[in-house]
């Protein structure tokens, strides 16, 4: 997680190595829960995953002057899963982190009409938040690629256009995603994703205020991340 904030959470932690503009906290990310919006579900809540686009993403996005930050995104991955797969992890987290006995990976199973909503939420600017990413259907997914989930179809799509990637471009030596050139990887990817479709929302963390706001509604920092964090 890379974290740009007043103050720190009181279980993260730094790392010993890299380029300082990363986080992590002392317990596993699939136990944090944290706010997010969709367009297709709204508000809701997510897993705080660790994702490597969250460290590399602010890396990219960061502005520094003679040596000195001046500015860095704070960036953070939420999944929120089927309601199966959220039953299994409260049960993974119950047994103290131990598998199950018996396990399986769904596929056949996943009903008709179920949608994946995949995509960047950025938050804090003059339009509030704007989702832009890719809704993809179960059955969308299947009529492309039989025997899939629009979730493993989301993940291939970019598998697929990152080898075609390097094919094409063999001397480029090893890249982090953000310096392939998005326009031509998202051309190849775009059969397999479904609507790509970018959204405004008024959404804010801090809307229904519960115990969970921690301050003041008119003086709390609403974009902070603790206003996200749940558990």
């Amino acid at each position: 997680m890379a974290l740009t904030r007043k103050t720190w959470p009181v279980d993260a932690k730094r790392h010993l190595f890299g380029s300082g503009n990363a986080i992590y906290l002392d317990r596993p990310g699939a136990s944090v829960q944290v706010k997010t919006w969709t367009p297709e579900g709204g508000a809701c809540l997510g897993l705080l995953i660790t994702h490597h686009e969250t460290v590399s993403t602010a890396d990219f996005l960061t502005v520094k002057k003679a040596g000195k930050l001046i500015y860095r995104p704070t960036v953070h991955y939420a999944y929120h899963p089927c309601d199966d797969a959220l039953l299994s992890i409260n049960e993974l987290i119950g047994q103290g982190w131990q598998p199950q006995n018996k396990q399986r990976i769904m596929c056949e199973e996943v009903a008709r009409g179920g949608v994946d909503a995949l995509g960047v939420l950025l938050m804090g600017h003059a339009q509030n938040a704007y989702w832009y990413g890719s809704l993809l259907s179960v059955d969308e997914a299947r009529a492309v690629a039989p025997f899939n989930t629009a979730t493993s179809l989301q993940v291939v799509a970019g598998v697929l256009a990152g080898i075609i990637w390097a094919i094409r471009h063999p001397d480029e030596g090893i890249v982090e995603a953000e310096q392939m050139d998005h326009e031509e990887v998202l051309q190849l990817a775009r059969p397999y994703l479904g609507t790509l479709t970018g959204i405004q929302t008024d959404w804010r963390p801090t809307d229904h205020p519960t115990h969970l706001l921690r301050g003041e509604p008119e003086a709390v920092d609403q974009w902070q991340f603790d206003q996200f964090r749940i558990a």
